[in-house]
């Protein structure tokens, strides 16, 4: 018997009320297939789809036989989301290399698009992934009234209020904020790594470097000749005939 989704309470009571925004660049752009013009514009839908999902599709990533079934009007855009979502990437990429919580945290920044209230939500989440599966998440996930209200099934899920009035920056995008991989698996893979250089760099200010036609610049030069000299008579003042070495008149 499948637990039912444990209750959840948002953290501010902001997230209740819809907010008025003010139309400018950063609001986000909206993929519908209601507004299809063209070939092209159902090529763009696709490829907002993959972004929100995968972020970067590969030609390895791309699923043609959804992409087929959306182009010939079989399926709903909610659909084609359902199937990236099950799809092995989606499941290689972010399910096998991360616990639920994350998982969960990710996924629903990708469906919904918002962040995770608080932990309980993420417990809640996570139950329904242990107990149901991916799929039972999937589906949960998108037959919620969250998501119906806010994209149906002729919408590509986005990033939601990204422009916050209270702050004079908007919210991190979410490929920034949740990496793919978790802290523990980029240990595990080895990365980020430090890479040290072989000679340490030294920084010399503009005003102690030599002009040209500086005479410092020839000073290497100069040793380089090494010239070679006669040297010096040593004779001891014993053996010195001072007498006769003296010139005089005669």
């Amino acid at each position: 018997m499948a637990i039912p989704l444990l209750t959840y309470s948002p953290s501010t009571q902001n997230s209740r009320v819809s907010g008025f925004d003010v139309p400018n660049d950063d609001q986000p752009r909206f993929f519908s297939s209601d507004n299809i013009l063209s070939p092209s514009d159902l090529d763009i839908l696709i490829e907002a789809a993959y972004r929100q999902i995968f972020f970067h599709a590969f030609a390895a990533d791309r699923e043609p036989f959804l992409e087929s079934q959306l182009r010939s009007g079989q399926i709903t855009v909610r659909d084609f989301i359902r199937g990236l979502l099950l799809s092995n990437t989606y499941k290689r990429s972010f399910y096998d290399l991360n616990s639920n919580y994350r998982f969960v945290e990710q996924t629903v920044q990708r469906v919904l698009g918002r962040d995770t209230f608080n932990q309980q939500e993420k417990i809640a989440w996570s139950i329904v992934v242990a107990t149901k599966g991916i799929q039972g998440f999937v589906d949960q996930l998108l037959n919620s009234p969250e998501y119906l209200q806010n994209f149906g099934d002729a919408t590509v899920p986005f990033q939601r209020r990204r422009n916050l009035p209270s702050q004079s920056l908007g919210q991190t995008p979410f490929n920034l904020k949740s990496p793919r991989y978790d802290e523990y698996y980029r240990r595990k893979l080895g990365f980020p790594q430090i890479v040290w250089q072989a000679a340490p760099r030294s920084f010399k200010a503009q005003s102690s470097q030599s002009n040209p036609g500086d005479p410092k610049n020839f000073l290497d030069m100069a040793r380089s000749i090494n010239p070679t000299v006669n040297p010096p008579q040593k004779l001891a003042a014993a053996n010195v005939d001072f007498i006769n070495s003296v010139p005089y008149k005669k």
